[in-house]
């Protein structure tokens, strides 16, 4: 039983790390120098929990319902392609900033505000927009926080408490300022209300229904592997806004997901997380 835990773990961390993982996790954990989060941050316990799986696919789901946001995607990313890669070039930054030295983690946001400045086109209806927009930005990144600690709250080993949840936007919101975000929220209760600023212009174009179909639906995965991530899946769209469900179409029986939804995500996160122990 130990090897084959062993292994599962070690097969499901090349494909969240991919061939470089092994690398840099040892180099984040053990390089000399200043972190950017202290060992006590509640950051650090939210990114390292099994509770991110769900997190991060709640996270694309609705990000994808800003239009602008979506179509910047549609049009410039591979994930159709290369989901894997984008998935490990996002846990890589992750683990940088998390956990990285500052060097490292300043390095991670560098590349990413490179990427972001060659990023820009026009949306189907003629409205132009650019990767680096500090208001697509800051949507980014309070659908990801939202996301992140909605699910660990709901699933996490070790949930917050009230002043945590509070630091742990503090500390996300670090991130934002260096990645280009002017002012992201600082609070919980922030959080809710720049989400609700967002409201009016959230809808699903096609391209994030497409979206959603491929990372619910169909996504690139060996037969055996369907039915975990089924149940990953249920777990994500159980967590977003009703709303949100139905403008992506991932709406079922009224009731049924928000109750078959977090068994699954219970079920699937355990998984990992026995999985995932494996790794010390």
């Amino acid at each position: 039983m130990s090897t084959l835990r062993r292994r599962l773990g070690e097969a499901l961390f090349a494909r969240v790390a991919g061939p470089e993982g092994p690398v840099n996790r040892e180099r984040f954990r053990s390089a000399p120098g200043p972190r950017w989060f202290a060992p006590d941050r509640p950051i650090r316990r939210v990114h390292g929990d099994a509770a991110m799986f769900v997190g991060g696919l709640r996270a694309l789901l609705l990000q994808s319902l800003h239009p602008q946001a979506m179509i910047a995607v549609a049009q410039h990313s591979d994930y159709r392609a290369d989901p894997w890669g984008r998935l490990q070039r996002t846990s890589t930054f992750l683990a940088a900033t998390t956990y990285g030295a500052a060097d490292d983690a300043q390095r991670a946001v560098d590349q990413v505000r490179r990427v972001h400045a060659h990023i820009a086109g026009t949306t189907p209806d003629g409205r132009p927009y650019r990767a680096d927009d500090p208001h697509l930005l800051l949507w980014v990144h309070i659908a990801e926080t939202d996301s992140f600690l909605r699910c660990h709250q709901r699933y996490g080993a070790l949930p917050l408490d009230d002043a945590e949840c509070d630091g742990y936007v503090a500390d996300t919101a670090q991130i934002a300022i260096a990645l280009g975000v002017p002012s992201p929220p600082r609070t919980r209760a922030e959080l809710t209300a720049a989400l609700d600023e967002y409201q009016p212009e959230l809808r699903a174009t096609p391209e994030a229904r497409e979206a959603a179909r491929f990372l619910v639906r169909n996504p690139p995965l060996p037969l055996v592997a369907r039915g975990p991530y089924a149940a990953l899946a249920a777990a994500a769209a159980a967590e977003l806004p009703a709303s949100a469900r139905r403008e992506l179409r991932l709406a079922r029986l009224p009731g049924a997901q928000e109750m078959l939804g977090p068994l699954a995500g219970h079920a699937i996160v355990g998984a990992i997380r026995w999985v995932t122990r494996s790794r010390g």
